[in-house]
This record gives structure tokens, C-alpha cells and sequence, in this order.
């Protein structure tokens, strides 16, 4: 194969994923403005819905007009071979081959960065704040951005030179230390990330004392699931929207609350919520998660190391020297459409789960509870609930609210 027909392949996949992308979200769009479904008539009422209706339709223009700028961006990028420039500018200043990759990667994410900034910050403070779900700040908002560079800077950084230096010592066998430095850094990520990460940007309080607390530590004795604290974050300092998750494992194990949720539900739905919770937990979704992610990581890994040495996906760039961090750009490239096919079999797994973890809570607890927290989290979130099938197969994660609740009702 020759370097200008490997170029144009990277710009056929590229240009085939916008599109196929484009063609799920105008199969979605046209299902905006279909009824609601009578088992979730209760949802919204008239005026809700039309909100509902004005917030999808708004969110799909502003996708399409920021993915269709991304596209444009990059393939100019490439036409004007753009990473040969940043690959030179680079070299001229450091011949290290582990600094080389990290400047590299340094300019690219940050030049991305501060382009997509300005559709960031129309999302927050023109969409969100239109549709009363931004409580964000222009302070928080530019603090977020700076911490989240420095977390990429120290970890991202950090791991990125460790398998270039196994790549420098290894060879081609580089993919096995790397692959056991990423499982590491998972676990305790998994482990540890609320204690550690969360606090960077968020407060966690203990639950205090009263009702809701000892609901929770009724139901959790109940059912034998040693929990030592439940935390409650504050979500609300960004938006109004509600959320729960489980995270860690083993004597880590904890349950966050945003405060909007619990501004939202009641006691017993909120019990609702951490059975689902408890429910992944107690039929092994997050160990099963955790291995399965490790195992495709793995097998990436595996695959990069077979091609990414090869001088001609530099060349493919019109970049005459061969190295890790431009065989890593193309390679990412030429393997999105496999990813694709993992990442859709993961949610296929995932939706399985959630109907598992909805399963759980009904048989412990109760299933009114949770269908009425699910639809009240729904509403106050402005949820599609007619969302397209094929759309639904390849973005969701969840079930529909619809298939959830009559998956409880049955």
C-alpha cells in the first residue's frame, strides 16, 4: 500500500463516521415530535413537553453545527499537513524521545482546546442557561477548564511517557507493560477516584442523620450490603440536573448522591435509586466492567503494537521520520471503526445490566418507587422519551424510560 492511498483511507473513515453519525441523529430528529407513550403520559404536561421539545431540537442543531466544524477542522488539518508542522516545530526544539511525544500531544490537545472552547461555553451559558439547568459560573467555568488541563497534564502526561519509555526498551513487546500499567492505573482510579479526583472539583459531605439515612441504612442492612458512608456531592453548583453512582469495590465501595436528587425525589425513590445502585453491585456489573475494559485495552494495545512502527503511517502524513506519538495518531484512526464495534457491544451489555440492576431493586425494594423516580428524573432532565431504535442501539447505554418501566411493571 502506498502512503497517499493510506492518507485518503484516514479521510474516507473519518468522512464515514461523520455520516453515519449524521444519518442516527436525523433518524432521532424525526422522532421529536412524536406522542408520548400513554405508560408515560404522567411525564409532562402540555407545556413541559413543548420545553422538552424546543430543548432536544436545539441540542441536535448546535451537535450538528459543532461536529460538522470538527470535521471540517480536521480534515483541513490534515490537507495542510498540519501534524508535520507541529512534528517539526517539536523537533526543533527537543530531540528527546520521550519529551518530543509529550510537546506534541501538549500543542495538539491544547490548540483543540482553546478552538473548542467558545462551543463549550455557548452550551453552558446560552442552551443550558435558556432551559434553567445551568447554575455554572463564568469563575467555575474557566476554573474546570484549567484544573482539567493540569489532571490531563500529570496523568495524562505521566502514563504517556511511561509506554513511550517501555516502547523505547521493549520494542514491540512494549504493549504488554503498558497494558499492565493501564490495568493498575483502573483499579486504583476505581478505587480511589472519589477520594482523590472528585474533591478537585466537587464538595462530598456525609449524609447527615435524619430520615433519608436511616431509610438507607434499613434498606442496606436488609439486604446485607455492608455500606460505611454515603456522600452527598454538590451537583448543583454546575446544574440543576440529578444524578447517583456507585463506585469503588471491596472496603472502598461508596454511594454519591447529587443534592439535586435529593431535592427531587422522595425518600422511598431515592431508596429506589441506590437499590438499582446496590443492584449492580450485588450481580458483579462493575468488576465484569472493570475486566472487560482491561481486556479490550489489552487487546488494542496488542494491535498497536503490531503497526505502529510501520514507517508508512508516517508517511501517510507526509512526515518522513517514523515515531510512536504519529503512528499513535494513525492508528487511532484506522481502528475507530473496531472501536465502534466494541464500544456498541458494551452497550448492549450495559442496557442488559441496567435492566438487571432495575430487576434487583424491584425484588428488594419496590418497583412504584423506582418508576416514578426514574419519570420525575426524566422530566427534570428534559429527556427524549421517543427516542429512534437504531439510535438507541448504537448511543444508549440505558434502556429508554419506556422499555424500563414496562420492564417494571411487568
Amino acid at each position: 500500500m502506498k502512503a497517499d492511498t493510506l492518507f485518503y483511507i484516514l479521510i474516507t473513515i473519518l468522512i464515514i463516521n461523520f455520516i453515519v453519525d449524521k444519518v442516527l441523529n436525523i433518524l432521532n430528529e424525526k422522532h421529536f415530535d412524536d406522542s408520548i407513550p400513554k405508560v408515560l403520559a404522567d411525564v409532562y404536561d402540555v407545556e413541559d413537553y413543548k420545553k422538552s421539545q424546543a430543548y432536544k431540537k436545539t441540542n441536535a442543531k448546535f451537535s450538528n453545527l459543532t461536529s460538522l466544524f470538527s470535521l471540517t477542522l480536521t480534515i483541513a488539518f490534515f490537507f495542510l499537513e498540519g501534524f508535520k508542522y507541529v512534528d517539526e516545530i517539536v523537533r526543533d526544539f527537543s530531540s528527546n524521545t520521550i519529551v518530543i511525544p509529550l510537546i506534541f500531544f501538549g500543542i495538539i490537545m491544547l490548540g483543540s482546546d482553546l478552538i473548542m472552547t467558545p462551543f463549550s461555553y455557548y452550551k453552558t451559558f446560552i442552551i443550558e442557561e435558556k432551559f434553567g439547568f445551568n447554575k455554572t459560573t463564568r469563575k467555575i467555568f474557566i476554573l474546570d477548564k484549567i484544573k482539567g488541563m493540569l489532571m490531563t497534564i500529570i496523568l495524562g502526561g505521566g502514563i504517556l511517557s511511561l509506554i513511550v519509555w517501555f516502547y523505547q526498551f521493549a520494542g514491540s513487546d512494549f504493549w504488554i507493560y503498558a497494558w499492565a500499567l493501564v490495568a493498575i492505573f483502573t483499579i486504583f482510579m476505581n478505587l480511589f477516584y472519589s477520594k482523590l479526583i472528585v474533591p478537585i472539583f466537587n464538595k462530598q459531605t456525609l449524609l447527615e442523620n435524619g430520615e433519608l439515612k436511616n431509610a438507607i441504612e434499613k434498606y442496606t442492612k436488609k439486604v446485607g450490603f455492608t455500606l460505611k458512608n454515603v456522600f452527598v456531592i454538590n451537583g448543583s453548583k454546575r446544574s440543576s440536573k440529578a444524578n447517583a453512582y456507585f463506585s469503588g469495590f471491596g472496603s472502598q465501595k461508596r454511594i454519591t448522591l447529587y443534592d439535586t436528587l435529593i431535592n427531587d425525589l422522595e425518600t422511598d425513590e431515592i431508596v429506589a435509586v441506590l437499590a438499582h445502585e446496590v443492584g449492580h453491585y450485588k450481580r458483579k456489573h462493575i468488576i465484569f466492567n472493570l475486566f472487560s475494559s482491561m481486556l479490550i485495552t489489552g487487546f488494542t494495545l496488542w494491535i498497536l503494537s503490531l503497526f505502529v512502527n510501520l514507517p508508512i503511517l508516517s508517511e501517510a502524513l507526509n512526515i518522513s521520520t517514523p515515531s510512536f506519538h504519529i503512528g499513535l495518531i494513525v492508528f487511532g484512526i484506522l481502528y475507530s471503526p473496531f472501536s465502534e464495534i466494541t464500544s456498541l457491544c458494551m452497550n448492549i451489555i450495559s442496557r442488559k445490566f441496567e435492566y438487571q440492576a432495575d430487576n434487583y431493586a424491584k425484588e428488594t425494594f419496590a418497583a412504584s418507587p423506582l418508576i416514578s423516580s426514574l419519570k420525575k428524573l426524566s422530566k427534570n432532565s428534559l429527556s427524549n422519551l421517543t427516542p429512534h431504535p437504531a439510535y438507541v442501539f448504537m448511543h444508549y447505554s440505558h434502556p429508554t424510560l419506556l422499555k424500563r418501566v414496562q420492564n417494571l411493571n411487568q
